[in-house]
């Protein structure tokens, strides 16, 4: 079994790519540090790391080991800040997994209002794709996720809120369709799309082209809308995504028309079945349940 300590100083040299300027960080020697990270490797059968004249770097094998050396440094600070909560005052660490949504602004001015009342809970957000936050749930690295429309999937309870996005086209001003009130998915199906890479969104925008006879021509896909707002200003095609997220407002060269019929999709909380919280994640899946799930 590998020790956690051994872990810690495998991604300190990581960081400084210097198993000197590493030693000098830990405050060990480096004949130790050097010694240590041979025996780590003796112990996995395998080279992490590619000791240069001028600096250190990551096999293969070393790379996947710091990226799964993070992830266990921080599941176990994040188990050891769980038992550190006191009795009396609820502090500690609330995970959450969040895409990109407008709609989720109230749940933000509430955990402002939690903190003025608890503030010594701090809340870390995850920003990703649906596949990204479902897997660092699945890894016990996130308490919780809000997505739009997931698939079901029986390891998780799932909860709808009363928050939705309206999808629509992000297009250049200087398009023929720019302008308009709304455009149509049939009048889609002729254009260079830039679809969104979520399962879950395009499984439920798939269904909407089905409906209308049509199906997208895709020219690429994103994850995240920055990328993709950069790919429609360039002349790559027409990125199908939901309202707000970029302001088009002005000079900007973008703009975003709705589509017809009007498609939307539902923000759902979800979380692991059968998942012990912390005290500080209770409050606030407490709080979510009285000042907003109570509005359905």
């Amino acid at each position: 079994m590998i020790e956690t300590r051994l872990l810690q100083y495998f991604l300190a040299i990581a960081e400084e790519q210097s198993i000197t300027r590493a030693a000098d960080y830990l405050h060990i020697t480096q004949p130790t540090l050097s010694k240590q990270m041979m025996d780590l490797e003796a112990s996995l059968g395998k080279q992490l790391l590619i000791r240069g004249k001028k600096k250190v770097t990551l096999t293969e094998d070393g790379a996947y080991l710091r990226s799964r050396a993070q992830e266990i440094i921080s599941l176990m600070e994040k188990t050891e800040a769980s038992f550190r909560e006191s009795e009396q005052v609820i502090t500690g660490d609330v995970h959450i997994g969040c895409g990109e949504h407008r709609s989720t602004y109230p749940i933000m001015q509430m955990i402002h209002a939690i903190q003025e009342e608890y503030p010594d809970i701090r809340f870390h957000f995850f920003s990703g794709n649906a596949d990204a936050i479902t897997e660092r749930l699945d890894k016990g690295l996130l308490d919780m996720g809000f997505l739009l429309e997931p698939e079901i999937n029986p390891r998780y309870d799932y909860q709808m809120l009363p928050l939705y996005e309206t999808w629509g086209v992000l297009m250049r001003k200087d398009s023929e369709f720019a302008g308009r009130d709304s455009i149509s998915f049939k009048e889609l199906s002729d254009l260079p799309l830039i679809m969104p890479s979520q399962t879950s969104n395009s499984n439920q925008i798939t269904t909407f082209f089905a409906d209308t006879l049509s199906s997208p021509h895709m020219v690429a896909s994103y994850n995240l809308i920055y990328n993709a707002g950069l790919m429609v200003e360039a002349g790559m095609g027409y990125a199908l995504c939901i309202d707000d997220l970029i302001n088009t407002a002005g000079n900007h060269p973008l703009t975003f028309v709705p589509l017809s019929p009007t498609l939307k999709s539902n923000v759902y909380l979800f979380t692991k079945k059968y998942q012990v919280f912390s005290k500080a994640t209770k409050l606030f899946l407490d709080r979510l349940q009285e000042e907003i799930l109570l509005r359905l």
